[in-house]
């Protein structure tokens, strides 16, 4: 499961590629200040959801991943299969996410980190859910889906990554998430080692 993602897009860069998309971005809370770094499990991290006061436009947020499971717990990653999601919806921001093995040296103590960095698209968007949590306010989970071709030779799951021509689709609440989560095609991740 994804604990660990990267994002080193600026609040300008980001409002330039929704409006690329037609999606108005806006600031509703003042621009984050987003410095290019790995977003951990409790990590304050960017979102986008649609906006509840601007019709047809969207909200750039900061939140924390994961929200207090009842023991306490924390719900960083949420299975989507088989199960649809008509409200909630956000999208988390980011340019990779890493996946851990089994070390490849048996006298390492440290699993092998890989990094997965998409190679169609600028940026990545994660699909998530955004929550009010009573301990810790508004937080949101990634979900998750069968691998598809570029991350099953690593690990048995992956964080559910919506292509850019699908992310008002999921947004709005247009489409079923049945219909939108979908494997991206073979190639469209590139996969490396990354350093510890």
């Amino acid at each position: 499961m994804c604990n660990l993602y990267t994002q080193t897009r600026s609040p300008d860069e980001v409002a330039a590629l929704f409006r690329d998309l037609q999606m108005p971005l806006n600031f509703p809370e003042g621009i984050p200040n987003l410095q290019p770094r790995d977003i951990a499990i409790t990590d304050p991290g960017p979102v986008v959801r649609a906006s509840k006061t601007h019709p047809g436009q969207y909200d750039l947020l900061v939140r924390r991943w994961s929200w207090p499971q009842s023991a306490g717990k924390p719900l960083y990653n949420l299975k989507s299969d088989g199960r649809d999601f008509p409200r909630d919806r956000a999208l988390a921001i980011a340019d990779g996410f890493y996946e851990f093995t089994t070390p490849a040296d048996p006298k390492s103590k440290r699993k092998d980190r890989w990094v997965f960095r998409p190679t169609n698209f600028p940026m990545l968007g994660i699909a998530a859910l955004i929550r009010n949590s009573p301990e810790v306010g508004e937080a949101y989970t990634l979900l998750t889906m069968p691998p598809g071709p570029d991350v099953a030779p690593v690990h048995g799951r992956q964080i559910v990554i919506l292509p850019p021509e699908r992310w008002s689709a999921w947004l709005d609440g247009t489409a079923s998430s049945k219909d939108l989560f979908q494997p991206l095609p073979a190639g469209s991740l590139s996969v490396a080692p990354a350093p510890r």
